[in-house]
């Protein structure tokens, strides 16, 4: 085990957000696992220990399972944040089994390979129809125009959130993501708070009204599961299409900005993919691993565990590095270095084991829909000035990227 003090791992420091991949190779060369004091975490920054790390039933996203906050040596949260933490801990990806496979069970049958496929035309006449829109503006920003609008319709639209009603879901989705950082601030709390009240009680007015008027979306869906046992509560109804969007959108909208500006970073590989858009699909794949949009994963160790020699306690904290992961050198070659034509790629931007991201193949289609429609409709795309990056550390992003053609 190494100590913290001296590394240069610092999630509020600006410059290390803005490149964290030199502290993460200090991080494994100082060993597997590595106990940070500022927020109380076990570090794994290694793919392999990740990789298995995600697949171990000794550790739970949630551990009131199996114990009270008490018996696990952790203080409640505060009683004002309760409508964020109803809303976060009845979502599937805060819940173990039984009630994380059940709720999953009914999910997954709206993102089976035949589903994903027949959204496929919607995708890219969407994705095409915002670059076009970019394009006869002769510019703008790539983040706004393009990014954002295309995955929050995509999830809006399997949901069955009508076009109107689509204004706030973006603001909601992002302040309620505020909390997913390190050490939350209380205004970042009151924000994901409010947005939690606010986006429940949109989302039960629209269960109500499907109840009433069912439709061909997954809210409907869900309403008229009837396997037995397997029917959600109305709550668990609601946290799951929270973490839907949030899940649907939040990464793929940074996912496809930090692409973008990889790209831009490294102008020989964009010329390779301009010159050949067969690219597209590894492309896709490596830009994921290049610039991981979700840089942490936290588990909650419920039995203990050994890593390395290394005992770390019941009801300690693991926070798996993913952006570490993806640029651990033991897996990938010269991992600082963006290669599209990379083939051997087993990045886990997607996660792994029963957490593993169920609209992975539904992201792909959108990070490839608006790659191809930017490649062949904005051929001479290029920024027109450096972005700011998101203060965020734990979802990694950018606050814009300005373009022009």
């Amino acid at each position: 085990m190494a100590a913290a003090d001296d590394l240069s791992f610092d999630p509020w420091d600006p410059a290390f957000v803005a490149d964290p991949y030199p502290a993460y190779a200090e991080l494994r060369e100082r060993g597997r696992v590595t106990y940070y004091e500022p927020t109380g975490q076990w570090l794994v920054p290694g793919h392999a220990d990740v990789s298995a790390l995600l697949r171990e039933r000794r550790l739970g996203r949630t551990y009131q399972h199996r114990f009270t906050h008490e018996e696990f040596g952790r203080t409640a949260p505060p009683a004002e944040q309760e409508p964020f933490h109803t809303l976060n801990d009845h979502g599937m990806l805060d819940l173990e089994p039984p009630d994380h496979t059940r709720i999953r069970r009914l999910v997954s049958k709206a993102f089976t390979p035949r589903t994903v496929e027949r959204l496929k035309p919607y995708v890219h006449g969407l994705a095409g129809e915002l670059v076009d829109g970019l394009v006869r503006a002769g510019g703008g920003d790539l983040l706004s125009d393009v990014a954002e609008p295309l995955p929050v319709a995509v999830i809006a639209e399997m949901l069955g959130i009508p076009e109107a009603d689509r204004g706030p879901l973006r603001p909601w989705s992002a302040d309620i993501c505020g909390m997913y950082e390190l050490n939350p601030s209380q205004e970042t709390a009151a924000r994901a708070v409010r947005a939690s009240v606010e986006f429940t009680a949109y989302l039960r007015e629209l269960i109500a009204l499907r109840r009433k008027e069912p439709g061909d979306d997954l809210i409907s869906g869900l309403i008229a599961a009837h396997d037995e046992g397997d029917r959600l509560t109305e709550q668990e109804m609601i946290s799951t299409a929270v973490l839907l969007l949030n899940a649907g959108h939040e990464a793929t909208v940074n996912a496809t900005v930090n692409a973008w500006w990889a790209l831009f970073r490294n102008p020989e590989q964009l010329a390779a993919l301009r010159a050949d858009h067969s690219l597209v699909p590894s492309a896709v794949e490596e830009l994921m691993r290049y610039d991981t949009p979700l840089q942490l994963f936290e588990r909650w160790v419920l039995d203990d565990i050994e890593i390395a020699g290394v005992t770390v306690p019941r009801g300690a904290e693991i926070a798996m590095l993913f952006g570490s992961a993806n640029h651990d050198p033991a897996v990938f070659a010269e991992p600082e270095r963006l290669d599209l034509t990379r083939v051997d790629n087993p990045h886990i931007s997607f996660s792994a084991g029963i957490h593993y991201c169920i609209g992975a193949p539904l992201a792909r289609i959108e990070l490839a829909a608006s790659m191809t429609a930017l490649l062949e409709r904005a051929p001479t795309l290029a920024p027109t000035a450096e972005p700011r990056r998101k203060p965020n550390f734990v979802i990694r992003g950018l606050e814009g990227l300005p373009v022009t053609l």
